[in-house]
């Protein structure tokens, strides 16, 4: 049985490295295709200031994700 979802360590982890570069946390999940938009959609909007909502968005997503089983 694995503790995998929201609250769960991977989470926390994949959570925190999204804190620091948006999208991190999708990667370290494993889900490179989010990751990616993630990263790139942040690096867009930061250049007219409004990257940091994609920025929040990125580490609520990692916190929140529940893999399929």
């Amino acid at each position: 049985m694995s503790a995998a979802g929201q609250g769960s360590t991977g989470n926390v982890i994949a959570a925190v490295c999204s804190f620091f570069i948006p999208g991190l946390g999708q990667l370290v999940q494993g889900r490179i295709f989010k990751a990616l938009i993630m990263f790139v959609l942040a690096a867009v909007l930061w250049i007219v200031w409004m990257g940091w909502l994609i920025h929040l968005w990125s580490i609520v997503d990692a916190a929140m994700f529940r893999p399929n089983n």
